[in-house]
């Protein structure tokens, strides 16, 4: 076989990937409820697939703790009780207001500039309540201030824990208040990164995770 001929073992793994990413923002957004059972066959006709694709995307959230593979089950929608989440906000806080001190110090000016066009569009979304969008802007932001930072140590210990709070940090902003809060609060991370206020970007990006974890606690 050539190797310019088409490689049809890549097509399941993007395909497995696309729709993990998919499932992802069903659980983020309460389609896939907490405890509830991953509806293997539902999905498979959703997204017009085999069973096959969806079991590796299965694994792949499992892999982040989204989802648990359960004996005699299958694979369930994972709860996260309250105790768990005050457990891992003040870890993911501690860590992101360390990167927020070193990016102030590391960042390009090109990645500041890029992260300042990133907050003016999560105002946009904001002004247009789109929540969908909003949240992956704030995605890209939190992981931009991260690879700013320029401490691959760092990046991939949050990594790990970020993925565990990945719907309850879409939760937060369901209040309306704290989504407008949220909003101002990236405004000043944006401000203090482009002063390069180290100690500053700091304080704010742990404020900002904990005012999430208070609006969960609600």
């Amino acid at each position: 076989m050539s190797l310019l001929d088409p490689d049809k073992t890549l097509v399941r793994p993007a395909l497995s990937v696309e729709i993990s990413d998919r499932m992802r923002r069903m659980i983020m957004e309460g389609e896939l409820e907490p405890g509830a059972k991953v509806p293997e066959k539902a999905l498979t006709e959703h997204f017009g697939v085999s069973r096959t694709p969806i079991r590796e995307a299965v694994k792949i959230l499992a892999h982040e703790g989204l989802v648990e593979l359960v004996q005699n089950r299958g694979a369930i929608v994972a709860p996260q009780t309250a105790d768990e989440l005050c457990e891992l906000f003040p870890v993911i806080a501690a860590l992101e207001g360390a990167a927020g001190e070193l990016a102030a110090t590391n960042a390009s000016d090109g990645a500041i500039a890029a992260l300042g066009a990133h907050c003016r569009a999560l105002r946009a979304a904001y002004e247009a309540a789109d929540r969908p969008t909003y949240f992956e802007i704030n995605q890209m932001i939190h992981a931009g201030i991260m690879q700013a930072a320029g401490n691959p140590t760092l990046a991939r210990h949050h990594a790990t824990l970020a993925n565990r709070v990945y719907r309850a940090r879409y939760q937060a902003n369901l209040s309306k208040d704290r989504w407008r809060a949220a909003t101002v609060e990236h405004e000043g991370i944006q401000a203090a990164l482009e002063a390069r206020e180290a100690k500053r970007l700091g304080e704010l990006m742990r404020e900002h995770l904990m005012h999430k974890l208070q609006s969960l606690m609600r």
